[in-house]
């Protein structure tokens, strides 16, 4: 007879998403957040979904909530150290894959999951071989459109909150307001960068493998 488990999964499930991987500006950041069975409805009502179908200030507001009711993690990788890693993995896949494995850990120092939900990015192995001992056991699905799930909708919230604040105090820093995205309001602002401050900026302000890191120089 199967013994029952001492300590088994709590009834939930980690969902896991990120913000800032298409900007040029700004970090790359990535959250989770543990939804316990049946707050699904609760979430719908509070109007959550995909942050990319939600405005900024609803994004704010949002995120508050989520944090004040629910078990999460936000690790956030600035320009420097993403340049840095970036460096060093050469593949943005490898990248998230160890940003996702770090919240689901995060998260797993509070709450024993029992399975976790990513989006699509890359090959599920680069996530599994980024979890340490503690998330070894926990099941992991990746599937394409994530963030229909609730859990994954309530950690892009997270993510693009944290990013959008971060984008902000680095734009003030630098004491220029930095564009989202990589459009040609982004090159503009990086151009005027250089001419203030010289071509090592991006590496503190940007995502310097972008392409438009080669329009910004004029290379």
């Amino acid at each position: 007879m199967r013994q029952p488990e001492l300590f088994p999964p709590e009834k939930g499930w980690i969902g896991t998403d990120e913000s800032g991987k298409g900007d040029y500006f700004g970090p790359l950041v990535v959250a989770g957040v543990f939804l316990p069975d049946g707050q699904e409805d609760v979430l719908r009502e509070l109007g959550v979904k995909d942050s990319k179908r939600t405005t900024d200030n609803r994004v704010r507001e949002l995120a508050v909530l989520i944090k004040k009711g629910y078990k999460h993690s936000i690790v956030s990788i600035g320009p420097e150290k993403y340049n840095d890693l970036y460096a060093k993995l050469r593949n943005l896949n490898k990248l998230l894959a160890w940003g996702h494995a770090r919240v689901i850990e995060n998260i797993l120092e509070e709450t024993r999951a029992g399975r976790a939900i990513t989006d699509q990015f890359g090959d599920e192995r680069f996530v599994l071989n980024a979890l340490l001992k503690k998330g070894r056991t926990i099941e992991l699905v990746q599937k394409v459109r994530a963030e229909d799930d609730m859990a994954v909708a309530a950690a892009s919230i997270l993510a693009r909150a944290e990013f959008l604040s971060r984008l902000h105090f680095l734009g003030r820093d630098i004491g220029l307001e930095l564009p989202k995205g990589s459009s040609p309001a982004a090159e503009e602002a990086g151009r005027e960068l250089v001419k203030r401050h010289g071509p090592e900026v991006l590496k503190k302000v940007a995502k310097v493998h972008f392409k438009l890191t080669a329009k910004v120089l004029g290379i």
